[in-house]
């Protein structure tokens, strides 16, 4: 093959672009996360960013951060195993085990990265991975690396579950994996279902909590407190980028585990440590969900219920949802697109989801309102998605 013929077969389709004279991917943001964002010098309602809590751009986590950087400086330009890490890395590491209720964790650059790792490490040719078909790509492609039987099993169904588990007990080692809550419509997995088969099938259970942690719980600890699980024996990862308001991913599990992959996750062992000043943001969202989840959740949660409760009003068909996102079916890539466009020419970003991150023709346009939104700003965006024909 000559240069150009491998330059010829790596070239963007940009078909969709072209029918719809609009791309609404890498948009250029020059603003923060606050109640007015700034796009191309032009303000935007932002009900695109998974900032749930509003915290990206608090005064007390950008403070954290700063002092951190004042301190260890922008990073230690290195990875962790290598020539060390910031003592956060070992205190927030236990503070955020503490928080999500297990024993130990350890912080990869994203939940990308941590979800791809953790297979790679613990998983083997002869081992079998169970795994809800909606999961996240990061667990599937994590998954397919290892080159064990991948067995998928129905969304949140626990027959399809336990029919899988029952055909599986030939492998040296199940795996069955989830996301806790399933970003592109809200629903919420059957987790405590999910581990009490897992015990009988003598699985090992693995959740990603990336749209869980800082969200769902009576204090919003997560999956594990929402669903009321006691001494969880599984693995659990998080993305720290979307209610955490910061950077990275986490894995958290048993102490021993945990040591076992900080010297046997290449994804761990061959990347640059998560800055210093990440970890103390990360820090300061913690202890600001520690005492104010109650009000923070609540103003959260309001927003979704009235977005929601105005989309059904205006004929939208909204999908049911368990967790505060609230999103539209659109139908084909094309008019996904268009919506999205009618949306953003009226001054809203939203996040438009089309194949093949959802089945072909079932495409949604995701809307996730951050409760540092003033009340106001939700009734604009109300007011503009009412003019809007639904699809």
């Amino acid at each position: 093959m000559s240069l150009k013929q491998f330059y010829d077969n790596h070239i963007f389709d940009d078909s969709l672009k072209q029918k719809t004279l609009f791309n609404p991917y890498y948009v250029n943001v020059q603003s923060g996360l606050d109640d007015a964002l700034m796009i191309d010098g032009k303000e935007f309602i932002n009900l695109a960013a998974n900032n749930y809590l509003g915290l990206a751009n608090d005064e007390r986590l950008k403070k954290a951060a700063i002092n951190a950087i004042q301190k260890y400086g922008q990073s230690l330009c290195a990875t962790p195993i290598a020539s060390g890490c910031a003592d956060l890395f070992e205190s927030l590491s236990q503070k955020i085990s503490n928080f999500v209720g297990l024993e130990s964790s350890v912080f990869y650059p994203s939940c990308y990265q941590a979800n791809n790792g953790l297979f790679q490490a613990i998983a083997g040719k002869d081992d079998v991975i169970i795994i809800d078909r909606f999961s996240h790509s990061s667990l599937v492609e994590g998954a397919r690396t290892v080159g064990c039987k991948l067995r998928p099993f129905l969304h949140n169904n626990m027959a399809s579950l336990e029919k899988n588990l029952q055909h599986s007990s030939k492998h040296k080692q199940i795996f069955v994996v989830t996301e806790s809550v399933f970003s592109t419509e809200g629903s919420i997995a059957p987790f405590a279902g999910i581990v009490e088969l897992c015990k009988r099938y003598d699985a090992v259970p693995v959740i990603d909590d990336s749209h869980g942690l800082g969200v769902i719980g009576k204090r919003g600890r997560g999956i594990i407190e929402h669903a009321g699980i006691v001494n969880y024996e599984g693995i659990y990862t998080a993305s720290l980028g979307k209610a955490m308001a910061n950077q990275g991913g986490v894995v958290c599990g048993k102490k021993s585990l945990i040591d076992y992959l900080k010297y046997n996750s290449s994804h761990l062992i061959y990347s640059t440590a998560i800055t210093p000043s990440i970890l103390a943001g990360i820090q300061a969202v913690i202890e600001i969900i520690e005492s104010e989840f109650d009000v923070i959740g609540k103003r959260m949660w309001y927003y979704r219920n009235k977005l929601r409760d105005a989309l059904i009003e205006f004929g939208f068909d909204v999908k049911h949802a368990e967790a505060p996102i609230t999103s539209i079916l659109t139908g084909s890539s094309e008019e996904t697109i268009l919506f999205a466009k009618h949306l953003y020419q009226k001054g809203i970003l939203a996040t438009p989801f089309i194949y093949p991150s959802v089945p072909e023709n079932q495409g949604v346009i995701r809307m996730i309102v951050g409760a540092n939104l003033k009340e106001p700003t939700l009734d604009k965006a109300i007011e503009i998605l009412k003019t809007l024909k639904p699809i």
